[in-house]
């Protein structure tokens, strides 16, 4: 059964081994049993249930919470050579009798449904006449009633271990602690499943927290060398959020935002624009994520502090889901701590709810304040040893400072219970700097013995040190008192003298506080060397013509691990290309002969090469060469002479029947079926069952660019 799945790995997908567990959860699923997988973002967990679904007979479903994930999967398989579709809300009825058809006739090999889709008694009789190869539930965590992506839909996945007794289960997730995973168990009735518990550590992500002083300078200082690079930026408010997109836009990066309560429309338009385009910004807040697939996101930036550690963990996993660098950044100060407690307050949920949130919170505010390794400390979070620190984060290269904040934290303490308990950080700030302000005045505060206590210190370190006792849960905010700062009981001990406290040392603040790494670029700076830099844009250019004309975003093409290896490998054939990892077959027959062009060119022929090839194509067809004809004086696939037609035909260069001979009648009827509807032409993929046998496929890529180039004029 393994070298089966080898096979199928290798040939389909263009990798030469698994990962980690990978091989043994197909081996388990592809036999008939159940399994239980927990597997970091970009670990690979689709292919834990898309080989063992290629392995046995019959239709293998998939259970995806979003219509954009399940889309992009449908698309990346397409270009794979698998037979995949999604049956979702945006089907008209007539595509989804069309569909239906298609998966009795046993076209489709893997269907994509939501979880409300799926339980309804009507698709639950259709699936009952078919032959199902395996249930595949991806994100399996929206189970949990205790987690933050909870779908309540999910919790009706049971019953498919009641109705098909026989046919193996999958559940997938990339974050779950010890409680989730039980809970997934239990309610999708997964008691007899394998678990396949996967470390948690991302690797190749660079964390960094920063105390937030300017965010928005040091957010310009963060994305400073990063100009090319794709990245989410998260923000808690939607005003926050289209601030935030409109002040980057004014410092000229590309950003685009994305929250609730933005038009169906413009979230699903914004979203489309970032999966294509290379360098964008998505400024957003939590509605956005769980559907991005996009492998090339670069970073993070967390503007806010996200409610749990579990957030946090999916959020900042969106960054290089391709294994390469990504950074992880986020600013944090008091005022989230506050905003944060006022949710929680004001949310629904009964007080066990409640406490359960709020020690989530403690945790991510304990990871912020964290003095050893942030990597070891989240982690451990999720049931993790890590024995020694990773060396890739903030606290392990700059190092973290300590002082002994006990008689500072127990003055600070003092000034809290003195002024009543009931005033913010500024004010009490002002007390032991020993400010005359009218606010101090007024209330009589100069009279209590801590008023100018605190001149020896700046107004920097005591905003810290105030962040810190929040953290230590030494202070509390008073949401009924109007966010003023009060004491915890665990305080007693260190205002009694019993214990000392050591503390995070914060640097001033100075230019360069947003900076990722001492010293070091970006991630992208990282991965191309200045003298690949020209190649390596060569190569992206060709993913972004040929993501183009097939209606996919570019990394569905090749992701830039696949570029990168290429432009390291430098290979020389097509032989050579078979070898690069991620170039399965259907891709190397799509796509082989225009990058090795792009490569044997050199990065100054690189160009060149491509065009001299375009420049003899467009003389052949011209001269009534068929597209046969055309590949065998190439030497290249029929397929590749058919991108290129097309992108020929779509630039005006050739027209359609220059480049095509066929009947009137037929031509006419492709033409139709791309024109048989409103709006925008769809894309070749809906088109191309229509004319399964009977035309190739590349046929319809260049009526479709035909079509459009006079839609443009």
């Amino acid at each position: 059964m393994l070298e089966q799945a080898q096979r199928v790995l290798k040939d389909i997908f263009g990798y030469d081994s698994f990962r980690g567990r990978q091989g043994a959860i197909i081996e388990r699923v592809a036999s008939g049993g159940d399994a239980l997988v927990l597997m970091p973002t970009g670990g690979g967990k689709s292919l834990c249930f898309q080989v063992p679904a290629l392995l046995r007979p019959g239709l293998a479903v998939v259970v995806s919470p979003l219509i954009a994930l399940m889309d992009d999967q449908v698309a990346t398989l397409e270009e794979l050579g698998v037979a995949a579709a999604s049956l979702n809300s945006t089907l008209s009825a007539e595509q989804q009798r069309d569909l239906a058809a298609r998966i009795r006739r046993g076209e489709v090999k893997m269907l994509y449904l939501a979880p409300e889709r799926l339980v309804q008694p009507r698709m639950l009789d259709f699936l009952r006449n078919l032959d199902i190869a395996l249930f595949a539930i991806d994100e399996a965590h929206c189970v949990s009633q205790w987690g933050h992506d909870f779908r309540p839909e999910y919790l009706q996945l049971g019953q498919l271990a009641e109705q098909f007794p026989h046919v193996p289960r999958i559940a997938l997730t990339a974050t779950a602690d010890k409680r989730t995973r039980e809970e997934i168990v239990t309610r999708l009735h997964l008691q007899d499943a394998e678990r396949f518990l996967s470390s948690f550590d991302r690797p190749n992500i660079f964390y960094r927290i920063v105390p937030k002083e300017n965010p928005r300078k040091q957010l310009m200082t963060f994305l400073a060398e990063r100009r090319s690079d794709a990245g989410i930026v998260y923000c808690l408010s939607r005003k926050k959020v289209d601030e935030t997109a409109a002040f980057l836009c004014e410092q000229g990066f590309p950003a685009l935002s994305y929250h609730a309560g933005l038009p169906a429309d413009v979230r699903a338009q914004n979203q489309k624009r970032f999966l294509n385009e290379e360098g964008l910004i998505m400024v957003a807040t939590i509605a956005f994520g769980m559907g991005i697939d996009k492998p090339n996101v670069r970073f993070v930036a967390h503007m806010d502090l996200p409610k749990s550690l579990e957030a946090y963990y999916q959020e900042t996993g969106r960054g290089g889901r391709d294994g390469l660098p990504a950074d992880a950044w986020m600013a944090y100060g008091l005022q989230d701590v506050l905003m944060l407690k006022q949710m929680l307050q004001n949310s629904e949920g009964d007080e066990r709810h409640k406490r359960v949130e709020q020690h989530k919170l403690d945790a991510m505010l304990a990871l912020c304040e964290e003095t050893r390794c942030r990597r070891q400390a989240l982690l451990a979070y999720f049931d993790e040893d890590m024995p020694k620190p990773c060396g890739h984060c903030d606290n392990c290269i700059d190092g973290v400072q300590t002082w002994d904040a006990t008689e500072p934290a127990r003055q600070a303490l003092s000034a809290i219970f003195r002024t009543g308990q009931r005033y913010g950080v500024g004010h009490l700030v002002d007390v032991l700097l020993g400010k005359d302000t009218e606010k101090v005045r007024n209330f009589g505060h100069e009279k209590l013995s801590v008023f100018g206590v605190g001149k020896a210190r700046g107004e920097h370190e005591w905003r810290s040190l105030f962040r810190q006792l929040v953290a230590r849960g030494l202070a509390d905010v008073d949401l009924d008192g109007y966010g003023g700062l009060r004491l915890s009981d665990t305080c007693r001990p260190l205002l009694r003298g019993e214990v000392t406290l050591l503390l995070r040392l914060e640097p001033k603040p100075q230019k360069g506080a947003g900076t990722t790494r001492s010293g070091s670029g970006s991630p992208a700076s990282q991965l191309v060397r200045a003298e690949e830099r020209d190649q390596w844009e060569a190569l992206r250019t060709l993913r972004r013509k040929l993501a183009e004309e097939h209606s996919v975003p570019p990394y569905v093409i090749f992701p830039d691990s696949t570029l990168l290896e290429m432009l390291r490998s430098q290979p020389g054939s097509m032989a050579e290309m078979a070898q690069v990892s991620g170039v399965g077959a259907r891709k190397l027959d799509r796509y082989g002969e225009a990058f090795l062009a792009v490569l044997n060119g050199g990065a100054e022929e690189a160009p060149r090469a491509v065009a001299d090839i375009r420049h003899e194509l467009i003389s052949l067809a011209r001269a009534g060469m068929t597209p046969a004809q055309i590949a065998g004086q190439l030497q290249c696939s029929e397929k590749n002479v058919y991108t290129l037609l097309a992108e020929a035909i779509g630039q005006q260069q050739l027209s359609l029947e220059q480049a095509l001979d066929l009947p009137e009648d037929l031509m006419g009827e492709v033409q139709d079926a791309f024109l048989d509807g409103e709006g925008e032409l769809p894309p070749v993929t809906d088109v191309a069952p229509l004319f399964a046998g009977r035309v190739p496929e590349g046929v319809l890529y260049c009526v479709r660019a035909a079509l459009q180039s006079e839609f443009e004029m």
